[in-house]
Parts: structure tokens; C-alpha cells; sequence
């Protein structure tokens, strides 16, 4: 394993943020967690980077503590700002790099490269805090991945940026992985964890309640959605035995149940209501995944 999680707490005083948790992201993966405000994934990933101690159990990288002697592998994005806002963006980059033993040649066209590819050569020689928080996103994530580390851990890389840049971020993240990288990131937004990663994980009040690879997380839930679109007064079919959940749609509706056989029945009901223009099944969202397991939205 690349990484390896066991039996990790972490306690500040009386308050445990992370509570015995146990997880192995694979070489070569894209791990997703996911957790409201306070659920234990920063300080997860610091413990991860070995800027906290875990108070018990253990976190390892190549099946050894991490360390600064590790730096120049392992790439990490805070969730908060972590540049220097007084000092030009392609001296700072450059600056981190070698922090990371990169080569300075190297580190100066990695550093234009990067620029041009998020679109931003033209502020290379512009101060940080004359960028939006959005550019500053971008220099950030350059930042992290400058040095091509084989380890990159992410806390919440598309804040702040609006749908071009999240896509053009998403596009750089993926290909890093295609190049070998392993990448454990966090996202309050669902889908984007849905659409990236290999396997996630859902920590609650530093707790880990849900763990695994995305498609056997939402087998395991069970639960599906039927999305049927008719003609007719459907809102007859909400009561039907199964049936947990009705959303009405336009010309339609949304229906959560208990399991496929719901489905058939739902169908059968339907069909002697009117003509159904369109009948799918469709797995549950990780969204609701998250709101049946925490029972909150604030992720």
C-alpha cells in the first residue's frame, strides 16, 4: 500500500478529532473524503504528513512514518492560503520547488509550464496578493505538484474557483494520476469526488463510517432511484409499498426504493395510469448516501 491508515486517533486535550480510523489508499489511486465541517479530514491529511503525531495507531507511507527527509515526494494543498502574498508568484514557485530539492532550471520550466497550461503566464512576476483568491487557487496547485511528488494530498482544491477553472484543475489532477501519482483529496462538493476518485470515504465526528471503492459503496446501500416521466397523475404512485422517497419533477417524478422489485411494481402501476415516456433505474448519489449515513448536508 502507498499509504496505510491504522487505528489512528488523534485527541487535542479532552476532544478527539479523529477516532480510531483505519484506511489503505493503493498506489497509483485517487482517494475522495468526504465529511461535514469538523469530521477529522485536515487533521487526517496532517497526520498523513506527519505535521501531527497521531496520539494512537499509526500513518504510513511505503510502510514508514513520514518525515522531512520525505518532502520532495509527497505534494500538499491546504485548505488554507499557504503562500507567501508579498513574494512573486514565479520566484515563489520556484523558491518552493527547490525547498523540495528540484533542480532550479527545472523548477523555472516547471513553473512556466504550469502557468501557461492554468492560463496564468502574465502574472508570473505579479505579487500573490494582487491575484483574485481564485488565481491564487491556481498557483497554490502548482505549488503542490511542481515537484512531482509521488504522494499528493489535496484539502479542498476547487474552493473559490468558478466551473472553467474547476474543469481545467480536474483535467491537471487526472493526468497526474495517469503519470503514477498517488492523490487522497477532500471536496465539499459530492460529484466531484464521485467523478474522480477510485475509492472514498465518508469521516464523521472523526469517525470513518463509510470506506471502499465508490460502485461497492453504493451497492452495499442498497437503496436505488427510479426516474419515470408520464402523462399521467403519477403522485397516485407515491404511496406505493417501497416507495421512500417522491420528488415530483416536471412531467415527472423521482421515486427512492427499497430495491429492484419496487421498481417492477412501480412500472406495473404506472403503466395502468397512462403511457410512461421514460422509466430508468439509476443508482443512489453519493449526496444521498452522505445525507442517509450523517444525516446532514454541510459537507
Amino acid at each position: 500500500m502507498s499509504l496505510s491508515i491504522s487505528k489512528a486517533t488523534k485527541k487535542f486535550g479532552d476532544f478527539t478529532a479523529v477516532d480510531d480510523i483505519s484506511l489503505d489508499v493503493s498506489e497509483g489511486q485517487m482517494h475522495g473524503f468526504l465529511g461535514a465541517n469538523g469530521a477529522g479530514k485536515t487533521t487526517t491529511f496532517r497526520m498523513a504528513l506527519g505535521l501531527l503525531a497521531p496520539t494512537a495507531g499509526e500513518v504510513l507511507w511505503k510502510g514508514r512514518s513520514i518525515s522531512y527527509a520525505d518532502s520532495p515526494y509527497i505534494g500538499y494543498l491546504p485548505e488554507e492560503r499557504g503562500l507567501y502574498p508579498k513574494m512573486k508568484v514565479q520566484e515563489q514557485l520556484v523558491y518552493l520547488a527547490r525547498l523540495r530539492r528540484m533542480d532550479k532550471k527545472q523548477a523555472e520550466l516547471g513553473a512556466q509550464e504550469w502557468l501557461e497550461r492554468f492560463e496564468v503566464p502574465h502574472y508570473a512576476n505579479k505579487k500573490v496578493e494582487e491575484l483574485s483568491k481564485g488565481n491564487q487557487q491556481k498557483i497554490q496547485l502548482i505549488a503542490s505538484l511542481l515537484h512531482k511528488p509521488e504522494l499528493l494530498i489535496l484539502d479542498e482544491p476547487f474552493s473559490g474557483l468558478d466551473p472553467v477553472n474547476v474543469e481545467m484543475l480536474k483535467r491537471a489532477i487526472l493526468d497526474f494520476q495517469q503519470q503514477g501519482a498517488t492523490i487522497v483529496f477532500s471536496s465539499h462538493r459530492m460529484d466531484h469526488v464521485e467523478e474522480l476518485c477510485d475509492n472514498m470515504s465518508i469521516l464523521d465526528k472523526g469517525k470513518l463510517i463509510v470506506h471502499g471503492s465508490i460502485r461497492d459503496v453504493k451497492r452495499s446501500f442498497g437503496k436505488q432511484n427510479v426516474r419515470l416521466y408520464s402523462d399521467a397523475d403519477i403522485t397516485l404512485l407515491a404511496g406505493l409499498p417501497g416507495i421512500e422517497k417522491f420528488t415530483p419533477q416536471r412531467s415527472g417524478a423521482v421515486f427512492r426504493i427499497a430495491d429492484e422489485s419496487v421498481g417492477q411494481l412501480l412500472l406495473t402501476e404506472a403503466l395502468k395510469l397512462g403511457p410512461v415516456r421514460q422509466f430508468a433505474l439509476e443508482e443512489p448519489t453519493l449526496e444521498e448516501i452522505f445525507i442517509e449515513k450523517v444525516g446532514r448536508t454541510d459537507a
